[in-house]
């Protein structure tokens, strides 16, 4: 039917034209952001998504810098103890030369010296960014460790982080200070004894470390008919039980650094009692002590039911006000202008280039840590950023294609209602 008053044709068009324009809007938002769904309204579920999404990307983004500064870091601590790792080497060279008898012991004195200022110049410049790693001179809590943000998380319960942890290292040529008098002091906090069985292990995870606590180790031996070893060479003490000023005024004595555990204090106990053995000639047939974890290992050839080896550890709290030193620390007492003075100056230099060997590889370790996860981060990201523009992205190929039907498809629509609302003109003829 056709009528003046209603015009269907027009309606119709009319309806076209709107979706057809709506379609376009659409379109047109498409091409300009670039995005298939820029707004929560177009696609609500998918928007949260890769709204979480791209800040995580943010997130990864700023852990990638953060770990690209930490291996700048770390490099440079690596570098500087394999420079000392070198420098402690020229240094037994010139020890070596001072054993012989023909050479002018108080020359080579001055080269040691010269080395000496320059690993402790090499250690305070090995700084970047303020940090040194291998000055461990605080005791302030945390101190101890570096830790550097390697990732992040997402899982149901929300957002967590995960780190990687650097033992900061401590290269001082600087001797600890252990007090000979005052704090609380416990001559036998630990002990074993060879005899007859020959071995016994002795694991001191039970004693508490803070910073500034003392341990010392000492020996023991007793052999009255000197049947199996000297006992005056295997005594490091007057008595069995060690003194406070015995522990203070010897080198086998470690100062906890802050972040230390009883492990490191077992390793630096260690370290200190292999150049004690070196610098005095000790056989290890006689006594040989080794150092793992929290055990203490003593073994014997020649202990027997008779003949004894007493192997003690003393702790001194940190209420004493002792301090720390670095694992280089002999540097300071190393005197090569006598035989004697030279024949324990090249057993102790071997230790300290086994501390400088252990720092540098410690540290690129976890520099090649670093670089694993700095590669896995970049990895990832791009990964994340190409599933965003998987949900978000307009393909702008179809969408160009589509905005072109659509504005053909605008225009007939507009031409469809100019003629439907020409109908009514027509009817108005039939009736002249």
């Amino acid at each position: 039917m056709s009528s003046i008053l209603t015009n269907n044709g027009a309606f119709a068009a009319l309806r076209a034209l709107r979706t057809v324009g709506a379609d376009l809007d659409k379109t047109m938002q498409q091409v300009g952001t670039g995005k298939r769904v820029s707004t929560a309204a177009t696609n609500a579920s998918v928007w949260a998504v890769s709204k979480k999404m791209e800040s995580d990307v943010k997130g990864f983004r700023q852990i990638a810098d953060g770990l690209n500064l930490a291996q700048a870091t770390l490099s440079v601590a690596r570098q500087g103890a394999e420079s000392l790792t070198d420098l402690l080497t020229e240094l037994k060279g010139k020890i070596v030369v001072a054993q012989q008898d023909n050479i002018d012991r108080v020359k080579v004195q001055a080269d040691v010296d010269a080395l000496r200022d320059q690993i402790i110049a090499v250690v305070d410049a090995t700084t970047f960014n303020g940090q040194n790693l291998i000055k461990h001179d605080s005791t302030e809590a945390g101190y101890g460790h570096v830790e550097i943000l390697a990732s992040i998380s997402r899982t149901q319960q929300g957002v967590s982080t995960s780190d990687i942890s650097l033992k900061r290292q401590d290269l001082r040529a600087q001797t600890a200070f252990v007090a000979s008098a005052g704090g609380t002091y416990t001559a036998t906090a630990d002990q074993l004894t060879l005899n007859a069985t020959q071995s016994a292990t002795m694991d001191v995870s039970g004693l508490s470390v803070e910073t500034g606590t003392a341990f010392g180790l000492s020996v023991f031996g007793t052999d009255a008919n000197a049947s199996g070893f000297d006992q005056a060479e295997y005594r490091t003490t007057a008595a069995g039980a060690q003194t406070q000023s015995e522990m203070a005024g010897g080198t086998l004595a470690y100062v906890a650094r802050e972040g230390d555990t009883m492990a490191d204090v077992v390793t630096g106990l260690g370290r200190r009692w292999e150049a004690y053995a070196n610098a005095n000639g000790l056989a290890s047939d006689v006594l040989a002590l080794s150092f793992a974890g929290t055990d203490i290992t003593a073994r014997s050839n020649v202990s027997s039911a008779s003949d004894t080896l007493q192997v003690s550890i003393s702790r001194l709290d940190a209420d004493a006000g002792n301090r720390t030193g670095g694992e280089l620390g002999d540097l300071q007492g190393l005197n090569v202008t006598t035989e004697a003075g030279a024949d324990d100056a090249l057993g102790r230099v071997d230790v300290m280039i086994e501390a400088a060997v252990d720092a540098a590889a410690e540290i690129g370790s976890v520099q090649g840590r670093l670089t694993t996860q700095a590669n896995f981060t970049t990895k990832l990201v791009d990964s994340f950023t190409v599933g965003i523009g998987s949900l978000v992205d307009a393909d702008l190929v179809e969408t160009s294609a589509r905005q072109q039907a659509l504005q053909v498809q605008q225009q007939l629509a507009f031409q469809s209602l100019s003629i439907a609302n020409q109908s009514p003109q027509a009817l108005m003829s039939l009736f002249r």
